[in-house]
């Protein structure tokens, strides 16, 4: 008989992912670096409960230890990244500054905060983009107003939460409040008497 294997055997699951421009793919909501020449170009991703393993065209490109916990985390191979931390010319932090500033100071003000909280500034470039795309499903206005709610309630607000805000409606003016006016019930045995009585005239009992 021959002898086990080293390793027990994991079972694996592929699936097709495309590059984003912050040069990561999200597997089960983790992200994972690829090299930044790979950015918009589909890959194949071989993935067990330990690693995860990234090929184009059929050629590994890059493979990284799996991650487990809280979701949102990165695992970034500085080999991967861009010289002097720029996805190409065209994307950086300016652009996008740039961009959100368009819209409105509160867009601006998220997109800064967004980019603040991170080490590695491509790693901000995902939620940016999908924040700027409201503006194209609910108009400018409405983004700028929803970023201005979500500033008030949290400290760094992030694509989620807009989304949330103009999904709800809560960045919509309040309709006014109707003021409801209680009718004033008359007891018909009541006698009302006119000024003349109090004036010492004739009274007019109704």
């Amino acid at each position: 008989m021959q002898p086990l294997p080293a390793k027990p055997y994991e079972f694996a699951n592929w699936k097709v992912a495309t590059v984003q421009l912050n040069y990561h793919i999200a597997i089960d909501k983790q992200n994972y670096s690829v090299p930044y020449a790979y950015v918009r170009k589909k890959v194949d991703v071989r993935y067990t409960n330990t690693i995860v393993e990234v090929f184009y065209q059929g050629t590994r490109i890059c493979s990284h230890r799996r991650l487990h916990g809280r979701t949102g985390q990165y695992d970034t191979n500085p080999d991967h990244m861009p010289e002097n931390h720029q996805l190409y010319s065209e994307w950086n932090r300016e652009r996008f500054v740039h961009w959100a500033e368009n819209i409105g100071p509160s867009v601006k003000e998220v997109v800064d905060r967004i980019f603040n909280s991170y080490r590695v500034e491509e790693q901000a470039y995902k939620g940016c983009l999908s924040l700027l795309k409201l503006s194209d499903k609910y108009s400018a206005d409405r983004l700028e107003n929803a970023c201005k709610v979500a500033l008030t309630h949290i400290p760094s607000p992030r694509y989620k939460n807009i989304r949330l805000i103009l999904e709800a409606g809560q960045d919509l003016p309040k309709p006014p409040e109707e003021t409801t006016v209680t009718p004033v019930a008359i007891n018909n045995h009541t006698h009302l008497r006119g000024a003349a009585y109090y004036a010492g005239g004739v009274s007019h009992e109704l």
